[in-house]
């Protein structure tokens, strides 16, 4: 019998336990995680951020998937049970949720092999050929049957995706890997300050995607070693990837684009600005990341909305919306809306514009409102007349925070504060008095 090339990476993706480290509690991303994980944000205008690995899985063939949870899950634990339930336990399927059991350790997960170690028995009860360990927080589309295909062809022993980055983008902020020509890793190193460049494309480097595949028993083998090592971090970038490459074969696998050989979109969402830049991503006529594409589609769930609507055509109070992405449940009322992002639920009422800007769901903007970009979260209610990204000394004093690259950031707290030392309320709100 002669097996096709199809029918080889359905059957590795059939033979494939994913695990999903969903549980990082995106410090850089200040007070938008203050209350929920990084994979949990929401994006797009209607995504979550999990939302993009669990798409990959699914649309690569995975169908048996861990989450691992732990900071502050309870939204996306919400949004996993309300969106993910969908897949059919009786042929095998399912999306689980792993947060840290502690059944062979009293400790929370302590790094990405520690969180790996604490589920050992949930992968031999499955008892897979592979196990794909992948990162729940970065942005992109990509098949891991075809990482797969390159693991199960090449034999290694363990497989890192990776993306080549320039190096100044690369320091301090990715691990990094040098390579033979074989694309054996030679030498990791986690967030160095000089990562090694590629010989054959100087001024980049390879960086680590934090997605993984490794035979199971190979996994299993070392996960238990590095949980006796005492002097062991735990993680995987850390301590597990150095380790390794010396007596193991590990290899990079390089995120391309078969077509063309270009890079593919991949973006890590970890800071105030690469959030706001990647959502502002999405607007360009033809955006890097197609999230239009009925051949690999980004899975969610939301309530059921109306569309967005734009009222009134008068001069001086038009409603409209001009190189944006609006979500369902909008009302622009009589306002401007200009190269901005606009999630579910948003009402911009007349006399308001809102220009390079995410506006995050359930943010009710109103009159005469100046917004420039700026990130306001989810829930935000934005008085009459305030203007933010304007003037940043103004918004730094009224608490607002301000990104490196000038995006200025508003939450609910922000405005209560605000409010609470003089700023102009919204109507109805109740003014805040201090001790």
């Amino acid at each position: 019998m002669v097996t096709s090339s199809t029918r080889f990476v359905s059957q590795l993706t059939r033979d494939t336990l994913a695990l999903i480290l969903a549980g990082g509690k995106g410090t850089r991303l200040c007070e938008l995680t203050q209350i929920q994980a990084k994979p949990a944000l929401n994006f797009g205008g209607k995504f979550r951020v999990i939302d993009f690995p669990l798409s990959n899985c699914v649309n690569s063939g995975i169908r048996q998937i861990g989450v691992m949870t732990q900071y502050r899950p309870h939204t996306l634990i919400r949004h996993l049970a309300a969106g993910w339930s969908h897949l059919n336990r009786d042929l095998g399927e399912f999306v689980e949720l792993l947060p840290a059991s502690q059944h062979s350790t009293a400790d929370w997960y302590e790094g990405t092999a520690n969180a790996t170690y604490q589920n050992i028995e949930f992968i031999r009860d499955h008892n897979p050929k592979y196990v794909a360990v992948l990162s729940g927080d970065h942005v992109y589309k990509m098949d891991y049957a075809d990482m797969l295909a390159h693991h199960a062809q090449s034999g290694a022993d363990m497989t890192v995706s990776c993306i080549e980055v320039p190096l100044e983008d690369a320091a301090g902020t990715f691990g990094v890997m040098c390579v033979d020509k074989d694309n054996h890793i030679t030498d990791f190193h986690e967030k160095p300050e000089h990562p090694c460049p590629l010989k054959e494309r100087p001024g980049y480097t390879l960086a680590s995607m934090g997605n993984y595949v490794f035979n199971t028993d190979f996994l299993i083998k070392h996960l238990l070693a590095d949980a006796a090592n005492p002097e062991s971090e735990h993680d995987f970038g850390k301590d597990i990837i150095p380790a390794l490459i010396k007596d193991n074969q590990v290899d990079a696998f390089r995120f391309k684009d078969c077509e063309n050989n270009s890079q593919p979109y991949w973006r890590d969402i970890g800071t105030l600005d690469s959030f706001w830049q990647a959502n502002m991503d999405l607007i360009a006529v033809t955006p890097q990341l197609n999230i239009y594409d009925d051949n690999w589609p980004i899975w969610t769930h939301q309530k059921q909305r109306a569309p967005a609507k734009f009222v009134f055509n008068d001069d001086g109070r038009r409603g409209y919306a001009l190189d944006s992405a609006v979500a369902s449940g909008c009302i622009i009322s009589g306002a401007m809306v200009n190269k901005s992002l606009i999630s579910t639920d948003v009402h911009v009422h007349s006399y308001s514009s809102v220009e390079e800007s995410v506006i995050l769901p359930k943010v009710d903007i109103g009159r005469h409102v100046t917004i420039y970009r700026a990130i306001v979260d989810e829930g935000c209610k934005i008085p009459e007349g305030m203007t933010i990204g304007v003037n940043k000394e103004l918004d730094k004093q009224r608490g607002f925070r301000i990104s490196e690259q000038g995006i200025t950031l508003v939450t609910k707290e922000m405005l209560n504060k605000d409010a609470a030392v003089g700023g102009q309320l919204p109507d109805g709100a109740l003014r805040l008095i201090s001790a």
